[in-house]
């Protein structure tokens, strides 16, 4: 292990040309989370619905923000339609029959809200919580690792002839479009379904480059915040906040790139099982997926993975707090510049994956902040991880470990209506550091 630890910082040291100051962890000179997010959902009472939305959406149909919209039961846009959302429209997922909104393959959502009047899909209960409702799904024609296409046809009990061809995804498009999601939140969705799995607050399956997929916050999901399924997509300025389960899955041969983003998680409303804010995985079950195609592959760089306990060490001793990260086998991750703070440990890797220089020059961290975990990398049931901290240690990753609570972290994460998660510390140590090449060869 030893010896290539050093044929790796060798490398990096003669390839690396550039020095950088650039910050760790979330960016921008302002704190772009103001006006757009909101961390107090459950404060504001749901308006009236004035229109219903039920079926099949088979025309082209914009939907004003004069109005207030409730999704009735399962809402599928069809093929080779648009559905367009002014900015500031709300839309209502209905409780007692799972509400949700489905973009068929070959349709296309523009819904571009603005930073000072954002769109919001959320609950229609009076006291609201997560998994009120089913959620934002999203199908595109761009490739994953399956046999076939996907479906999501699980999510939804009772569809008729009509709707069968609106629940599958996947193609090969790898530039496929279905739109615009800009300034948007989804509140309260994930709603459990009959055969006991999720909705996720939003799932993107297939979708193809051309999706423009921005500044959209998902809070209090029961399920996923965000789950990406096959597809070749760029997701910028994401908010999850406080989800039940993962905050980012990526599978099924998803290659994706998440810049600029966040994951604030609660240790007292997470499920037991699947509560990291970022999963990595090629496959669920290794009989569904042709191994001739490419596995998961994601880009992550400038993101904030923070754990708000308010007593860190009780939480991890009640097994309240998992890892922050975990990695299947056969999914590749390079995860750049980014903070990982407060978890049990930062990062987990399957058992299956055998720690040798081929394996981890797949999973790359660099110049990352690992602050008040419980341990940084480890082997999935194995506390031994001597061999990972001697390679991802190395003084060639730039890596920095710290311990420091919030307060002392970051910006301000008192302010519950409009917190900055910077760092307070950016510059001190993210300065004079190599900006390593991001491509995965």
């Amino acid at each position: 292990m030893k010896n290539f630890t050093q044929i790796i910082f060798i490398l990096l040291v003669l390839t690396s040309n550039s020095y950088a100051q650039q910050e760790k962890g979330i960016v921008g000179e302002d704190n772009w989370l103001n006006n757009w997010t909101d961390f107090r959902p459950n404060q504001n009472e749901s308006p009236e619905p004035t229109k219903i939305l039920t079926g099949s959406i088979s025309e082209n149909t914009t939907l004003f923000k004069k109005d207030v919209y409730l999704l009735l039961g399962s809402v599928f846009v069809s093929e080779n339609v648009t559905l367009t959302i002014e900015p500031g429209t709300v839309i209502i997922g209905d409780y007692n029959s799972n509400g949700s909104l489905t973009v068929a393959k070959g349709a296309t959502i523009i819904a571009e809200g603005l930073q000072t009047d954002p769109i919001v899909f959320t609950s229609n209960r009076s006291v609201k919580k997560a998994g009120d409702w089913g959620g934002l799904t999203i199908l595109g024609d761009a490739p994953s690792n399956k046999f076939g296409n996907g479906s999501v046809a699980s999510f939804h009990s009772n569809l008729n002839s009509d709707s069968y061809a609106a629940v599958n995804f996947g193609g090969e498009n790898n530039d496929d479009s279905s739109g615009i999601l800009r300034y948007v939140r989804i509140e309260f969705a994930g709603k459990r379904v009959a055969n006991g799995s999720y909705f996720s607050g939003l799932l993107l399956a297939g979708v193809g480059s051309e999706t423009i997929v921005e500044n959209v916050m998902v809070s209090y999901a029961a399920g996923n915040a965000i789950e990406v399924l096959g597809g070749n997509l760029s997701m910028y300025n994401m908010v999850s906040y406080k989800a039940n389960s993962n905050d980012y899955k990526f599978n099924y041969g998803a290659q994706c790139q998440i810049l600029n983003s966040m994951a604030i998680r609660s240790p007292y409303v997470s499920s037991n099982e699947g509560s990291r804010c970022l999963q990595v995985l090629s496959y669920s079950k290794e009989d569904e997926v042709d191994f001739t195609k490419s596995g998961t592959r994601v880009v992550a760089k400038n993101l904030t993975f923070l754990n708000d306990s308010k007593d860190l060490k009780t939480d991890i001793k009640m097994n309240l707090v998992q890892e922050a990260v975990f990695i299947g086998k056969d999914a590749l991750l390079n995860m750049n510049k980014s903070v990982i703070s407060g978890f049990n440990p930062a990062v987990i890797l399957d058992e299956k994956i055998a720690i040798n220089q081929e394996n981890l020059e797949k999973i790359n961290f660099s110049a990352m902040l690992f602050n008040n975990c419980n341990g940084n990398i480890f082997v999935e049931y194995n506390s031994n991880n001597e061999d990972l901290e001697n390679w991802y240690g190395n003084s060639a990753f730039f890596n920095v470990y710290s311990k420091g609570d919030n307060f002392e972290t970051f910006i301000d994460t008192r302010s519950a209506k409009r917190p900055d998660y910077r760092l307070r510390i950016n510059k001190i140590i993210a300065s004079n550091e190599v900006d390593p090449d991001l491509r995965m060869d």
